[in-house]
């Protein structure tokens, strides 16, 4: 009975669980390509995997910076609109918070649904960047701070940041956006992910979770054999 209790135990808990890797997305606000990636790719991909994917978004992109005294001053790809479409994904990256009266809306799910809608209404080109206008669409209840953020020195110290973190992976930054697993660089990912993030993410997730079992190649009778096989071979040792 104690063997078929620990069996049962071990079954249960290596099939729930949850693998996650890290990814990072280096991408610029007013980016065409980097639009489509997030709103057709990531987003999608990001709220089936919201267990297996550890999201880090980087908004700086081709930007450059340099300083003048205690100011920073930016120069960005698509021109100063982008700086300061930057900065305001930099301050809600930071201060977006989490509904505490609807467990769902986690700081993750907001940001998520936040730079989703900016990056898509900002290719629209209205006018006017659409930070407050997503803000009530997501119902990101502090967008007045985000603002202020934006167009003080903390949005710029933020926006500095993350050029310091995009050098990390590469200076100058090739193409955007860029995608890294692990916050490595690789080419074959990075054209995987352009074309299918979720074949990306899939390749790169072990144990592969049940959302990557129907992929073409896939193959989950291996990845049972495999769970069944660990089971065995933990039961062999302990008794």
């Amino acid at each position: 009975m104690l063997k078929y209790i620990l069996l049962v135990s071990l079954f249960v808990a290596f099939s729930h669980a949850q693998s996650k890797v890290p990814v990072y997305v280096y991408y610029e606000s007013l980016c065409p390509d980097s639009a489509k990636f997030i709103n057709q790719q990531l987003y999608p991909v990001a709220k089936q995997f919201k267990d297996n994917l550890d999201l880090k978004l980087i908004p700086f992109g081709k930007s450059s910076y340099r300083t003048q005294g205690s100011d920073v001053l930016f120069e960005c790809h698509h021109g100063p609109n982008e700086c300061h479409g930057n900065k305001v994904h930099a301050c809600a990256l930071y201060h977006i918070q989490g509904n505490s009266f609807q467990p769902n809306n986690t700081k993750e799910v907001l940001t998520l649904e936040y730079v989703n809608c900016l990056m898509e209404r900002a290719q629209l080109k209205s006018g006017e960047f659409p930070g407050k206008v997503c803000a009530d669409m997501v119902e990101i209840h502090n967008w007045e701070t985000i603002e202020q953020c934006a167009n003080n020195t903390e949005g710029s110290g933020l926006l500095k940041n993350y050029g310091d973190e995009t050098a990390k992976l590469q200076q100058p930054l090739k193409s955007v956006p860029t995608i890294a697993f692990r916050q490595s660089f690789d080419s074959d990912n990075q054209k995987l992910s352009l074309e299918n993030f979720r074949a990306a993410l899939c390749k790169n997730l072990s144990p592969s979770p049940v959302q990557c079992r129907n992929l073409p190649g896939s193959a989950p009778a291996i990845a049972s054999v495999g769970l069944v096989t660990i089971v065995s071979v933990i039961l062999t040792r302990l008794f």
